[in-house]
């Protein structure tokens, strides 16, 4: 450019365009100009700012400084910065807050390191504290194994009646008539260890065999395979039975005969000792073909007996055999009540004076008989009862005449007249049925007469036996006067004015009793059989086989789940509700029914007073029993004495007390499909005191879950899988229930451990009854003249539903095995009413209602699954179940009360020093 504006300037100043070459010139060094000033300000000024900045404040006065460093106070007056220093001093005041606590932390770690060496110390210890008691306890329990065995006798077979060879000069008794046990039975032969083995004969391998009833022979048959005491093995039988009768007419062997085949048995022996000769009639006419055979040392048992035949405490009258191979139809039974019928008394009959006798054959009746005949009041017997009839004071019916062919009968004996469902209908219209024993008194039972009382019992129709002669069946172990009046026959003006002043509780009684000796000892083939076993069994006093135990199939699961604790359910305040067991569980004591009991059961049940278990048909004390079994396990009776221990105050609370001061129970829990609810109640379980362990009944096909945990709760759990799905499995006797004391509860159902324990104590004060919370009652309906089933709540009650109830395991052992196979088909086909029946039962044997222990009204656990009681289906069933049980009891067994059982402590929480007891109120 500077060249360009010399030559423009050489050229005259004027450039391309014309413009004067100086003004150009000036304009670009004022450019130049500006670009240079601007050049050095950006340069030079901040060499010249920054060197002035690092000299200033090089004075001695520091008030002068004036870019230097400044104090943190004079720092922190902006904002942002005030803030930062805060957040610094919190931080720093933090950690020094933190330190310390580690500091202190450690400290305690170390004092805790101090104690848990302290505590393995101390377990190492008590371990060999444990084991030292433990060496204790066994050298105790050996000491005490030595003692028992040094002071229990040994037993040994009895002395042996005869040689151990036949003898056949062995003598026998002067007179068949003089056979007791002590000179005619080989005990040898039965020791009290050998469990009644009897050897039955096969009829069939005999001549005699092919003359005997098909349908007794079959009935015999069927009961001989399912008894317990049969035995194949002949050579360590006890008892060799034979059955003789009852014979066909048509190919009846001669007596001759019959006593040549009796006398070839094999086991015979010459006298025929330790053999039971059966002769069962199933018609009134059955003929006593057995008066002109020799016997021998054979015991007899039938339903015909003359006085020179008949040997007390050694043969046996047995019933007749009616229901040969069929189950009696409860249904068409009569009901017990109303207590008096349409006639006062009935009697039909016909007496027969000349009809064929086997008395008549080889020997006459009169040479075997010294002495006049007996006075005959028949004709008086007679007069008066048509004279009762006439009077019209009562309804009676009498017929000495029959209307068609009457029976066939033996000489002096009233023949029965008509078919025997007409028979029926008379007696289901009879409060009394009158049997008159035959003219003859030296024939002390007949197949007629036996036959009239089997009917009367049947129907319901009180027998009134006149004559005093008369041996009953199974006369020797029953008590007739319980279930029907024996009366002298020169009393018959006297009859009528008996019968009518008998009460209405008193019938009633009656009519029950000979209802239970009916189906036990008469209804069926194998009550028949039984019974004869039975009996036999008892004279000899040999224990009853125990009666069996449902064998529990468990059902593998896992456990260990810890248990926790409802506060709902475990909260006792300050009440001590006794002490969780620590040691493994431990069962009710036990006796396996003694060799010596037999007789005491002999004097304790006929010869003394009723006692609360005397109307039980199968009790612990009864000998005979028509299932041949007796309750293994404790009872009523042979406890440890132990009172004093419950004290009041704390140790009452802490200890049972009582004549048992030592006892469990165990929790039967009914289940299907509902596992979650399951495992809450199980959970709810856990340190609940004197439990032995819980038996969880699965009743459902399907298997629990295989990854579900059960809790821990301290007590076995035993899950019990069923072969149906029955809600009767709830009451099978399981051979896991060890205990007498069972506690049936519901999975669904929240009870308190306070509840449970006062409900546990109540039971034993009461062990016979039925002890629970939920309570129930019945009543009639007018208008559809039925019974109802009421869940209401009531100040009156009848029943206490099992869904939470204590009871003793012996009812569990009636209701699966003695209670009519009726009820239980009821309760299957419903799925239902297994709580009604069990009250049904207790209450028909015990003729006591059950007590009911108050409890929250909330009862079932909230937000449970619906059980199967809400349906509305569920009440109408109920309905129906209880009429039906009434049908099959013939009669209305449960009784209302209206007594309650509360707890002082119940609602108010005592301290210790003021707890007394329990008030029943």
């Amino acid at each position: 450019e500077l060249m360009t504006g010399y030559t423009m300037l050489r050229n005259g100043g004027v450039g391309n365009g014309g413009q004067p070459w100086l003004l150009r010139w000036s304009s670009r060094i004022r450019l130049t100009w500006l670009s240079f000033i601007l050049f050095v300000i950006l340069v030079f000024f901040p060499l010249i700012g920054h060197y002035y900045l690092t000299t200033i404040d090089d004075a001695d006065d520091a008030g002068k400084r004036i870019f230097g460093p400044r104090t943190g106070n004079e720092l922190c007056e902006v904002k942002h910065v005030q803030d930062l220093c805060r957040i610094r001093e919190s931080v720093s005041e933090e950690l020094l807050q933190l330190e310390a606590k580690r500091q202190e932390l450690n400290s305690e770690i170390a004092k805790l390191n101090l104690k848990i060496e302290a505590c393995k110390k101390s377990i190492e210890n008590a371990k060999q504290d444990l084991l030292q008691l433990k060496n204790v306890i066994s050298q105790t329990e050996h000491s005490y194994k030595e003692l028992m065995a040094q002071n229990q006798p040994k037993l040994s077979l009895p002395i042996r009646l005869l040689p151990d060879k036949d003898d056949v000069t062995f003598p026998l008794p002067k007179s068949n008539r003089n056979c007791r046990l002590h000179n005619c039975f080989d005990y040898s032969r039965c020791p009290l260890t050998s469990g009644f083995p009897v050897f039955v004969y096969n009829s069939d391998d005999y001549p005699f065999g092919s003359s005997l009833d098909p349908l007794i022979k079959q009935a015999f048959e069927a009961t001989v395979r399912t008894n317990v005491y049969v035995t194949e093995n002949a050579n360590i039988a006890c008892v060799y039975i034979i059955l003789v009768g009852e014979m066909q007419e048509p190919v009846m062997p001669k007596p001759t005969e019959l006593e040549q085949q009796l006398h070839s048995l094999p086991y015979w022996r010459t006298d025929g000792h330790n053999h039971l000769i059966i002769n069962l009639s199933r018609k009134s006419e059955t003929q006593n073909f057995l008066y002109n055979i020799s016997t021998g040392r054979a015991m007899l048992a039938q339903s015909t007996f003359y006085d020179v035949q008949y040997r007390p405490g050694f043969d046996i009258v047995v019933s007749p055999l009616v229901h040969a191979m069929s189950e009696p139809n409860f249904l068409e039974i009569p009901p017990q009540v109303p207590v008096k019928r349409k006639y006062l008394f009935s009697f039909q009959g016909e007496k027969i004076e000349s009809l064929r006798s086997s008395l008549q054959e080889v020997r006459s009746f009169e040479e075997e008989i010294e002495g006049n005949a007996p006075a005959d009041y028949d004709d008086r017997i007679i007069t008066t009862l048509k004279a009762v009839q006439d009077s019209k004071l009562d309804f009676v019916l009498v017929e000495f005449t029959c209307k068609n062919q009457p029976k066939a009968s033996l000489p002096t004996e009233w023949a029965l007249c008509g078919e025997r469902d007409d028979r029926l209908e008379l007696l289901k219209l009879s409060t009394f049925a009158l049997i008159i024993t035959p003219g003859d008194t030296r024939l002390v039972i007949s197949a007629g007469c036996a036959m009239r009382l089997f009917e009367a019992l049947e129907v319901g129709a009180i027998p009134v036996v006149l004559g005093e002669q008369v041996q009953l069946p199974y006369n020797d172990v029953i008590r007739w006067n319980e279930a029907a009046l024996i009366i002298p026959k020169p009393r018959i003006t006297e009859v009528h004015f008996l019968l009518r002043s008998i009460s209405d509780n008193d019938l009633l009684a009656m009519r029950r009793q000979g209802r239970f000796l009916w189906e036990t000892y008469f209804s069926t083939s194998d009550n028949v059989f039984s019974t004869v076993l039975a009996i036999i069994r008892t004279r000899i006093q040999i224990p009853a086989a125990p009666i069996r135990e449902e064998t529990a199939v468990e059902i593998p699961h896992r456990s260990g789940k810890a248990a926790g604790t409802d506060p709902n359910m475990a909260d006792n305040g300050d009440l001590d509700l006794g002490p969780v067991e620590t040691e493994p569980p431990y069962a009710s004591p036990r006796y396996l029914r003694n060799f010596t009991l037999t007789a005491m059961d002999i004097y304790r049940n006929w010869n003394s007073a009723p006692g609360p278990f005397h109307l039980f048909p199968y009790t612990p004390f009864d000998p005979v029993l028509p299932s041949e079994a007796k309750f293994l396990g404790s009872g009523t009776g042979f406890r440890p004495i132990g009172g004093g221990a419950g004290g009041s105050g704390k140790e009452f609370q802490a200890a049972l007390g009582g004549n048992v001061p030592r006892e469990q129970f165990t929790v039967v829990m009914l289940t299907y499909e509902r596992e979650e609810v399951l495992m809450n109640s199980l959970e709810r379980l856990n340190g609940l005191p004197y439990l032995n362990k819980v038996v969880v009944v699965w009743n459902s096909p399907k298997l629990p879950s295989e990854d579900l945990l059960w809790p821990d709760i301290g007590v076995p759990i035993m899950v019990v899988r069923t072969e149906k799905n029955s809600l009767n499995n709830r009451f099978l006797p399981w051979d896991e229930i060890e205990t007498e004391a069972i506690l049936s509860i519901d999975d669904d159902a929240h009870l308190r451990h306070d509840e449970i324990m006062f409900g546990f104590r109540v039971w034993r004060e009461a062990r016979d009854r039925i002890v629970g919370f939920p309570g129930r009652y019945h009543a009639w309906d007018i208008p559809h003249q039925s019974w109802l089933y009421n869940s209401n709540y009531s100040c009156e009650l009848s029943m206490v539903l099992t869904g939470a109830a204590f009871f003793h395991k012996y009812y569990a052992y009636l209701y699966s095995y003695v209670m009519p196979q009726a009820i239980r088909d009821m309760v299957d086909e419903y799925i239902n009413c297994e709580d009604i029946a069990m009250n049904f039962l207790v209450s028909h044997l015990t003729r006591k209602p059950p007590i009911k222990v108050t409890s929250r009204w909330t009862f079932r656990c909230p937000g449970c699954p619906q059980a199967l009681s809400h349906d509305d289906s569920h009440f109408h069933e109920r309905h129906k179940c209880i009429n039906f049980f009434v049908k099959v009891y013939g009669y209305m067994p449960l009784l209302y009360t209206q007594f309650r059982v509360d707890s002082v402590l119940f609602k108010t929480r005592l301290p210790h020093d003021k707890t007394k007891c329990f008030k029943f109120i």
